[in-house]
């Protein structure tokens, strides 16, 4: 069983950072990659960033690229999203998800997901 955990949303002014963890448990070494996506109230989820099973490659939605960063440190078994130069854009619940079946962007391939961190942008 796959467990995924987040933290480190909160509320915060345009221009901060906030750095996101994703604290796993389960057969996370075989994912293929470990994502975030984001929600926003009236919106659907959508994909904000990946990094594949190797550690070796990272995507990034349009949105975000540039201002955020994913990483993941296997010793404890934590993926982390930095995000800089917040918008009020980027006001959303963030999730966790783990993929075993390829192609990122694709989020009914996502098995496994936290319960969500929110993360509110205003000034």
């Amino acid at each position: 069983q796959v467990q995924l955990r987040e933290s480190g949303g909160g509320s915060v002014q345009p221009g901060d950072s906030l750095r996101l963890s994703c604290a796993t448990s389960g057969r996370i070494a075989s994912a293929d990659y470990m994502s975030w996506f984001r929600q926003a109230p009236t919106k659907e989820r959508e994909f904000v960033a990946a990094i594949s099973g190797s550690g070796l490659s990272t995507y990034y939605a349009n949105s975000v690229k540039g201002r955020s960063t994913i990483s993941r440190d296997t010793a404890k078994n934590t993926v982390y999203l930095q995000m800089n130069s917040l918008k009020p854009e980027d006001t959303a619940v963030y999730y966790c998800a783990a993929n075993y079946r390829s192609s990122y962007l694709r989020i009914q391939n996502y098995d496994y997901w936290g319960q969500g961190t929110q993360v509110t942008v205003s000034s």
